[in-house]
């Protein structure tokens, strides 16, 4: 898994490429919670060019949520798609977070 970080005028857009599973998700909740530490409390992951995502991944988002949630801040979701999209509906993950396919709306 590989993770990219750009800062836009409101959020941080993590975007995420590869596999995300049991291997990749302590690296991927560790950049996370570096952002949160830094202030950050808008992140917008976009999984674009993610393949595949386990259920630790899952737990991570989930976790990351919760700690936002303490600093009145919000994970959003961008470009759902795939099996990516099916493990989220699913799992009904995207019940619980907004999920945009428009990065402008998304950032709104």
């Amino acid at each position: 898994m590989e993770l990219m970080v750009r800062k836009e005028e409101n959020a941080v857009i993590v975007s995420v490429i590869g596999w995300m599973d049991a291997v990749a998700a302590p690296q991927f909740d560790k950049r996370l919670e570096t952002l949160m530490e830094e202030g950050e409390t808008r992140i917008i992951i976009d999984f674009k060019d993610l393949e595949y995502i386990s259920s630790a991944g899952l737990q991570t988002i989930l976790a990351a949520a919760k700690k936002m949630e303490e600093v009145n801040g919000e994970i959003v979701l961008l470009h759902l798609k795939d099996a990516v999209k099916e493990v989220f509906e699913i799992s009904g993950f995207d019940m619980i977070f907004r999920v945009f396919d428009d990065q402008d709306a998304a950032l709104a």
